[in-house]
């Protein structure tokens, strides 16, 4: 056997789990054979393995794409190693400038200087030289029409034609403007006449209304008033407007002139003292601090450090997504196994950050506008209060790298999210959201007063636009209640508020559960009654338990009369049945529960209730009944397909359901005889290991026993024996 075949045989046997004798050195067919059949079984291995991990690659795929996108949303620039605020005492060394900066001028500065010169600004005006000289030619023509010479001496019509002249000169001196503009009176403007710009009185150029004017001074001083009629008849159609508003001209230099204002105040030498240890950081060397910070961010992003930057945004990101990793494997494992679940919540988080970018990109000022308070809100919603709080929690921390003063948003914004998971509940109650974000915007306004009064040592200079985003994010906040609808129907979840309306027995299949099996109906009624006080004792979802038990049996729509609930006579259709195919159609109606629930859209969560409401347990009856005739019985065709309870709430409604049913066979119950009987129920299901996937403990199982002991005694009305 040459050493390639030899090597071949040991690549079979190693991972094609073959004896090595079974490919002798016999040909190059045989070689190839066993390549390509070793080749399939390591490529259909590779494809179990990735079938079988692959929750957990999506997850991978998540957490790295998460860390992409947040980093991506980051501004642009390395973080200032020194961390400040107005009014605070300096908690470090001595800083001295590490190169030369220049001081910036605060935004308020720049934008006075720009109004400054907005409001000082010369307008342009063009003269139009053909408007007016086509005026003096029509004015020969306009005069003899009106002054004919049989109503008039050559001599005066000589004075007369001149004295309309030195109207026309009056007037087109300056020219006369299409539009009025009363802002600029008593301003200076610029004239472009003859290509040339001279600077006049705004007041210089005339409007048509003032040619009156102009022409009844012209008369008065030459004594001529008796022919005021005749000239404005002259002058009514010939006068035409000639100066108009340069705008183009007037907005370029506006921008030459803005363009001039300086951005920065002075600058500050290498190694010249900014700030010492201890001295309170007050409104001059805050602005020199703050242009040092925004120098030395930007010019080490602009350096080779740009990739170690992102590295380190890149790490610290990474390690806030990871301990949300853990906290859902460690502490909601099966929301962790959930890649829905797992995907929502990291889509609420990117939200978050995206929107809050978004606007401290356009305006940091209006950072609060962001109703951060939805995350914790629509996350407890879902799911529970500790999870929204957590996620919260990291979400703000995450933040705190985009948001300017990011101790201060830290803070309010943590002790906002507390006010939120502490305040809101029961969200299908309108007045508690209205109640809740009031307390909301209550505590933004608080904690911005209270860091106004650290910084400025008083209540002046409030900036009162920060206070309106305050009450415009409590607005925002009220739309929560269409994005949780939203939600539900994108990601497939449950609220309060849909079960809400689940609950309601007016609704189009309870309706139809009624009128077609009313034994069923009030059997559910029963059983929602019994499982939603003993979830209210235990702390489960009551409002989840209650919807889950009126829709458990809706599957025995289908065949309503084969439960005895539902027989109104003696006449048993299981009588003429055998009992394995009266088992079939007993167990069928959870197989049918689901489809009818599915073509009727209720949630996942719901039709859980269906599903496990009787686990793994046998149809007891009808197996007893088979025995009796054959001694050979699968058991398998007697029993639910299951599955088993899953959550408290699911095992809650197994319990409820098998104990409000076995309790119509009681006769004559007494306190004692309901006492054995529920633990006979429940004993029998917890022998049957029907609990082993639900998350109940012992103490719970005893307290739902005493609820159910405590309903069934009202339910029968049973009274204390009194001894005679």
């Amino acid at each position: 056997m040459t050493t390639s075949c030899i090597n071949i045989s040991f690549y079979c046997c190693e991972f094609n789990k073959l004896k090595c004798n079974q490919y002798p050195c016999c040909g190059k067919s045989s070689i190839i054979f066993s390549i390509f059949e070793v080749r399939y079984e390591l490529y259909t291995r590779l494809l179990d393995r990735l079938y079988k991990n692959q929750s957990v690659i999506y997850k991978y795929f998540l957490y790295v794409v998460s860390i992409f996108c947040i980093v991506f949303f980051f501004p642009k620039g390395g973080k200032f190693k020194y961390e400040f605020q107005k009014g605070k005492p300096w908690q470090y060394e001595n800083l001295y400038a590490p190169f030369d900066f220049s001081v910036k001028k605060t935004q308020e500065e720049i934008d006075s200087e720009k109004q400054k010169v907005i409001d000082g600004q010369v307008h342009y005006y063009r003269y139009d030289e053909a408007t007016a000289k086509s005026v003096y030619e029509e004015y020969d023509t306009a005069f003899k029409k009106t002054f004919r010479s049989e109503e008039h001496n050559l001599a005066e019509l000589s004075l007369l034609r001149k004295v309309g002249e030195s109207i026309l000169d009056v007037v087109y001196e300056n020219g006369i403007l299409q539009k009025t503009n009363s802002q600029e009176k008593g301003k200076q403007v610029y004239l472009i006449k003859k290509n040339e710009a001279n600077q006049i009185k705004f007041d210089g150029l005339y409007r048509i209304s003032d040619v009156e004017e102009v022409m009844d001074s012209v008369l008065r001083a030459r004594q001529l008033r008796r022919f005021s009629n005749a000239y404005q008849s002259l002058f009514f159609n010939l006068i035409k407007p000639n100066v108009t508003y340069d705008e183009e001209l007037s907005q370029k230099a506006l921008d030459d002139e803005l363009s001039k204002i300086s951005l920065t105040r002075g600058a500050i030498d290498e190694g010249k003292l900014i700030i010492a240890k201890g001295e309170v950081v007050e409104s001059d060397n805050y602005i020199i601090l703050e242009s040092l910070k925004g120098e030395f961010e930007s010019e080490l992003w602009a350096s080779n450090n740009y990739y170690f930057i992102l590295g380190g945004y890149t790490v610290l990101v990474a390690l806030v997504l990871m301990m949300l990793f853990l906290f859902l494997k460690k502490y909601r494992r099966d929301i962790y196994e959930n890649g829905t679940k797992v995907t929502f919540i990291f889509i609420n988080i990117l939200l978050m950050v995206f929107v809050t970018t978004l606007v401290v990109k356009y305006n940091e000022a209006y950072v609060f506008v962001v109703p951060l308070c939805i995350l914790p809100l629509i996350l407890k919603t879902f799911f529970d209060a500790r999870l929204g709080l957590f996620v919260h929690v990291l979400t703000v921390l995450i933040l705190g790298f985009v948001v300017p003063n990011s101790f201060e948003y830290i803070f309010i914004q943590i002790i906002v999210g507390i006010v939120t998971i502490l305040t809101v509940s029961e969200l299908y109650k309108r007045a508690n959201l209205f109640i809740s974000v009031g307390q909301i915007t209550l505590i933004y306004i608080a904690g911005y007063l209270a860091f106004h009064i650290i910084h400025e040592g008083n209540f002046d200079n409030i900036i009162w636009l920060t206070l309106g985003l305050f009450l415009l994010n409590g607005m925002i906040t009220l739309f929560v209640q269409p994005l949780i609808y939203i939600y539900e129907k994108i990601f497939g979840l449950v609220s309060d508020v849909s079960l809400l309306e689940l609950s309601d027995t007016n609704s189009k299949l309870l309706k139809e559960l009624s009128n077609k099996a009313p034994g069923t109906f009030n059997h559910s009624l029963q059983v929602a009654n019994l499982a939603e006080a003993a979830a209210n004792e235990i702390g489960a979802n009551a409002m989840l338990v209650r919807v889950g038990a009126l829709y458990h049996d809706i599957g025995k729509l289908g065949n309503p009369t084969y439960f005895t609930e539902n027989q109104i006579t003696n006449a048993n259709p299981h009588d003429d049945l055998e009992p394995r195919d009266s088992a079939r159609i007993i167990i069928n109606h959870v197989i049918e529960g689901i489809e009818i629930a599915r073509k009727n859209n209720l949630p996942d969560r719901v039709i859980d209730f269906i599903r496990s409401h009787h686990g793994t347990t046998l149809v007891y009856y009808f197996y007893s009944k088979q025995k009796e005739f054959s001694d050979e019985v699968k058991e398998g065709d007697f029993r639910y397909p299951g599955p088993i309870p899953f959550s408290k709430e699911t095992a809650i409604l197994m319990m409820a359901d098998s104990v409000e049913a076995a309790s119509k066979s009681l006769k004559n119950p007494t306190f004692k005889v309901l006492d054995e009987f529920v633990d006979k129920i429940i004993g029998g299901q917890m022998a049957a290991n029907q609990f082993l996937n639900a998350d109940i403990t012992f103490r719970e199982i005893e307290t739902i026993k005493k609820i159910f002991k405590h309903r069934l005694t009202n339910i029968y009305h049973l009274r204390v024996e009194y001894p005679e």
